[in-house]
């Protein structure tokens, strides 16, 4: 009946198309073409022979073999997008899903047989290289297109198990190889397989790498387990080894077991072996190594356990060590005893001997040394080589008794005492030169430096006996000892600058050190700081100082001062006295009560009048304006010190005190300080004033509280002209009450009910009068801005630009979270659904709650139209329908119908026909679509 509609549309005097085309729906679904693009005007069917439509513009372009298939052979459906998009919609299957849902892994658009190159090049699990990349596909997957072509093992086995069993060199079978064949063979051939030996624990190296295998695996045997150094087992060198005669290797002991061929042989030949004589633990080394070994072991005796410091064995060297002459070595004692041949004797040369003398004790260096220039034998007389002493009197007590007759810088050693020990002889005498002997005087902690050296070494010292007299060498008088009775006493009793003996202690004569040294005695340098009492600046001997002799200050050679004689005013009481005419910056010190014990505090030694006060240090410091003139505005210290009083205990913040600022406190009157409260209390000037000057002063508002911001502050940086706009009366006592924004901005609150506009009337809208900062800063009182999300009700949307009355009507700001539902502000627009149509339902009819959110976002939309539902259950948009055309029953959306739109000759049947694939038991009714067609 729809087609037949269709055609009488097209008969003259029938509707125009233009009409038909705004009633009739296409049985092609959201095709956007022409009908002639593929019908003719004679009739629907049959369409023309080349329909003119460009399938590259659609989401499945054709390519390959797909561009000469017939349209109906894929569009079986009216509606062309009711198509499938991949293979097996249109092709069987023919491998059975063996091989995936993916047709196109394999093949391609160009033909059914064309394959891919990956399946080419069988990039898989089991890669085709060497002799399997030539083989056929049937030759593994047999059956051609329906084999099997998943799950095949990769085993080598699994295809060549035939070949393993044919084996004959060697019968793998019978030798039990594994079938794991790719450990010999390759891909690319089956024959020339490689055995890797070393896998066995037995590498093939040298002369074992060419045998053939049956050589060693007889009778095909490869089960074998011996050992790579196992080469005397019965199956390998056993009959060789029995054979052996240099040595004869069965009866040569351990070293040359049927087990311990390894250590002498390698694989490189039997015959050239080499035995590690190390092994035994006696090296051959020099002299030894070139030896036959029948030389050293006799009739075949390799059991030998000689250490190789034992040359005196009977079998190796105890013939020679009998026959020596040069010490006769078996009567020189224990050092030439048999068993210490290898003291002397290495195996570089047994004539070569060199006896090392330090291992008696006595090392031989300098003249000392054997056999040049001291032959053994002027020590060891008579083959005396038993001797133990190293005292030097044992062979030079003739060079000792001659020490009488020497003379000049030689002491007589026999009356001096000197002790005979070889460290006593040591002391002077080297061993290179016995009469180079020099005494070390550092030795007995009395060094001989300048004036006290010998002459002959730069001193004023003629010869020892100048301090050793009588050859008295038993002297104890230590370096710092010059008053002594046997050096220079006579010399202190002598002194008259000052007279030492009556100086006092410094000047004792167990001092002289003090101030005398070793290069001259009258260039005396007194340390004064010793005393406790420095010599600085004038103090000092001029030219340094002002000071022209000692006694300047130690009048009748005083060397006796205490502490007390140390005062300033014990010397300079005269300047003391001087001061009450000095005047000008000079204090009167006796009535001002200046403590004499003090005058360094002012006064240094450089110079008496250029003496400085440190205010300072009096808890006071003097900085800007409080300093001396020029430096400040004060002309002299008793500005302050009125009347000589220098015990004043001002603090320095105590500005308003009675005898420094309370004249200029009590004057001041912007503001009048005296009445305005305690910040401007005679205490508090500091808090204000600097020393830099009185009248800029500068108070932080912060500190009361309340800190000055934006038009709060004085202009030009705010809009307070002067202090007294806010304290009024001189009234500086306000209290945290005073700083509400309300007590001083009463007239513009009030101002709110004329204002209209966007401000609203704060008094009827019961604005609080203590929360104005909410909205108000300090920078602009008219730029108020309230944040409404603080209420609950965040604006967004179409909200934000909504005039605030809109929705407090009646200036209600009371507004709760029960006010903030959308339905209490747009009852009218939920109201007007029953007669807007189209694509908005009738609200009401349909029971829709009143949660109008669901649909309508402030945060997405700028107006109430544009509402989007969530369409969940069915997929939106459907082919440009609108909500009424679905749900035909306004007053429940609960129920709604297919058949409105999809009513066609298959509608009321029994029975599906091809369209629905042949199904039984169809019946055709409003939503029997759905289960099927949902999307």
């Amino acid at each position: 009946m729809v087609w037949m509609l269709l055609i009488m549309s097209q008969l003259p005097g029938s509707p125009s198309s233009a009409g038909q085309r705004e009633t009739t729906r296409s049985p092609h679904g959201p095709l956007a073409i022409p009908c002639e693009n593929c019908h003719t005007a004679t009739s629907w069917k049959p369409v023309r022979a080349v329909p003119e439509f460009d399938h590259n513009k659609t989401k499945y372009p054709l390519r390959g073999m797909h561009e000469k298939v017939p349209c109906s052979q894929c569009h079986a459906k009216p509606v062309f997008t009711d198509v499938g998009k991949t293979c097996q919609d249109c092709h069987a299957d023919i491998h059975q899903r063996k091989m995936g849902s993916n047709c196109a892994q394999c093949h391609t658009v160009q033909g059914w047989q064309v394959s891919v190159k990956q399946i080419d090049d069988h990039q898989n699990r089991f890669p085709l290289f060497g002799a399997h990349s030539a083989v056929q596909c049937e030759d593994c997957h047999k059956s051609a297109a329906v084999g099997q072509f998943q799950g095949l093992s990769t085993a080598c086995a699994s295809c060549h198990l035939t070949d393993y069993q044919k084996t004959t060199n060697p019968n793998h079978v019978s030798a039990q190889f594994a079938t794991t064949c790719d450990s010999c063979h390759s891909f690319d051939s089956w024959l020339g397989a490689k055995f890797d030996h070393n896998a066995t624990g037995f590498p093939l190296t040298n002369g074992h790498a060419n045998v053939p295998c049956a050589s060693c695996h007889i009778n095909n045997n490869y089960n074998l387990t011996i050992a790579p150094t196992d080469c005397g087992n019965s199956q390998c060198h056993l009959t060789t080894w029995q054979q052996t005669n240099n040595p004869r290797h069965s009866a040569a002991g351990p070293a040359f077991a049927l087990a311990n061929c390894s250590n002498c042989h390698t694989t490189k030949g039997w015959d050239t072996a080499n035995f590690d004589h190390t092994s035994t633990g006696f090296l051959l080394t020099n002299g030894h190594a070139n030896v036959p070994c029948a030389s050293c072991h006799i009739n075949n005796n390799y059991n030998l356990t000689i250490a190789p410091t034992d040359c005196g064995n009977s079998r190796c060297h105890l013939t020679t060590w009998q026959q020596t002459n040069n010490p006769a070595h078996s009567t020189s004692g224990p050092a030439f005893a048999v068993a210490n041949c290898s003291s002397c004797h290495t195996t570089k040369g047994w004539d070569a001997a060199s006896f090392d003398h330090s291992v008696t004790g006595f090392t031989l260096t300098g003249t000392h040394a054997s056999p040049a220039p001291t032959p053994c034998l002027s020590c060891h007389v008579n083959n005396n080589y038993t001797l133990n002493s190293t005292d030097c009197m044992g062979c030079h007590q003739s060079a000792w008794n001659s020490t009488p007759t020497f003379g000049g810088s030689v002491p007589n050693h026999i009356t001096a005492g000197f002790p005979t020990t070889a460290s006593a002889c040591a002391t002077c005498h080297p061993i290179t030169k016995w009469s180079d002997g020099k005494f070390d005087h550092n030795a007995f902690g009395f060094p001989l430096t300048n004036s006290h050296a010998l002459v002959a070494n730069g001193g004023k010292v003629p010869g020892c006996i100048s301090c050793h007299i009588n050859n008295n060498y038993n002297l104890t008088i230590a370096p710092t000892d010059c008053g002594n009775s046997g050096c220079h006493l006579t010399t202190w009793q002598q002194t008259n600058n000052p007279v030492h003996p009556s100086a006092g202690a410094p000047f004792a004569a167990a001092n002289c050190s003090t101030c005398h040294n070793t290069i001259t005695w009258t260039t005396a340098i007194f340390d004064h700081s010793v005393t406790g009492w420095a010599l600085t600046g004038s103090h000092q001997l001029a030219p340094a100082g002002k000071v022209v002799a000692c006694t300047d200050c130690h009048v009748n050679n005083n060397y006796t001062f205490t502490s007390a004689n140390t005062d300033c005013y014990g010397c300079h009481i005269t300047a003391w006295q001087s001061t009450p005419s000095f005047g000008g910056s000079v204090p009167n010190h006796i009535t001002a009560g200046f403590p004499t014990s003090m005058c360094s505090s002012c006064h240094d030694t450089i110079a008496w009048t250029d003496s400085t006060f440190n205010h300072a240090s009096t808890g006071f410091p003097l900085t800007n304006s409080h300093q001396l003139a020029p430096a400040g505005l004060v002309p002299s210290c008793t500005s302050c010190h009125i009347k000589n009083n220098y015990s004043l205990t001002i603090a320095p913040t105590d500005c308003g005190n009675s005898q420094c600022h309370l004249t200029t406190w009590q004057t001041t009157n912007n503001p009048t300080h005296s009445s305005a409260g305690t910040p401007f209390a005679a205490a508090n000037c500091s808090t204000c004033h600097n020393t830099i000057t009185w009248n800029t002063a500068i108070f932080d508002h912060s500190t009361t509280g309340w800190p000055l911001t934006g038009s709060h502050q004085l202009a030009p940086a705010g809009k307070v002209v002067a202090c007294t706009d806010c304290h009024v009366n001189n009234n500086y006592t306000f209290t945290s009450a005073n700083t509400d924004c309300y007590g001083c901005h009463i007239t513009a609150w009030q101002s709110t009910q004329t204002l209209g506009g966007s401000v609203p009337n704060h008094i009827t809208a019961g604005f609080p009068t203590s929360q104005c900062s909410t909205c108000h800063d300090t920078l602009l009182w008219s730029d108020g801005k309230f944040n409404h999300a603080s209420t609950g009700w965040a604006l967004a949307g179409a909200h934000v630009t909504t005039p605030c009355a809109s929705c407090h009507i009646g200036n209600n700001y009371s507004l709760t979270s029960a006010n903030t539902d959308c339905y209490g502000c747009h009852l009218a627009a939920w109201q007007s659904t029953q007669t807007l149509g189209g694509s908005v339902p009738n609200h009401i009819a349909a029971q829709y709650p009143t949660t109008c959110i669901t649909c309508h976002t402030t945060w997405t939309t700028t107006n109430w139209l544009g509402a989007t539902f969530n369409h969940t259950w069915f997929q939106q948009p459907h082919h440009g329908s609108v909500c009424a055309d679905c749900h035909i029953t306004s007053t429940n959306y609960a129920v709604f119908s297919c058949i409105v739109c999809h009513s066609g000759p298959h509608s009321n049947k029994a029975q599906t026909d091809a369209t629905h694939k042949g199904n039984g038991g169809y019946s055709y009714g409003p939503m029997t679509c759905v289960p099927c067609h949902k999307n």
